[in-house]
């Protein structure tokens, strides 16, 4: 798969461990991001979520996935981009990171990439309106984005 400029994301400080690996690939908007392939427990279709007041905006709610309750985060809310309408396509990435289960929402799931080290750049220092400690960096095989989900 060729993917355009890209990021990956991963789950440790990048000084702690190489960033090579396989990535799951995945759309918000017009960009691509990826995922830690080990991180990924599952993948699903959209579906009705419990709303859960005074919670932020990026919070749609908790699913209940066999017997353990999920909170479900919106990453286009979270990322501040344009909202999207749910369709067909949208998915739901469920995440163990460090024992915590939540899922996300993204538009669309592209596919499993492999990254070498040698393809992945440092973010550029004028980065500075989100908080990049997760994002390892931005890949030369396009994936826009390589996120860790932090500890």
């Amino acid at each position: 798969m060729s993917l355009n400029a890209g990021a990956a994301i991963s789950t440790i400080n990048t000084n702690a461990k190489s960033v090579a690996g396989e990535y799951l690939t995945f759309i918000l908007g017009s960009e691509e991001y990826g995922l830690e392939i080990l991180k990924v427990q599952e993948i699903r279709g959209y579906d009705a979520v419990t709303q859960i007041s005074n919670t932020p905006d990026f919070i749609k709610g908790v699913v209940n996935l066999r017997g353990k309750i999920v909170p479900i985060v919106d990453l286009r809310i979270k990322f501040h981009m344009s909202k999207v309408e749910y369709d067909e396509f949208t998915v739901v990435i469920i995440l163990n990171l460090s024992g915590r289960v939540f899922g996300v929402v993204v538009d669309g799931v592209s596919d499993v990439t492999t990254l070498k080290e040698e393809q992945i750049r440092e973010l550029p220092a004028l980065v500075t309106s989100i908080d990049t400690k997760y994002i390892v960096g931005n890949s030369y095989s396009g994936v826009k984005n390589a996120y860790s989900g932090g500890h």
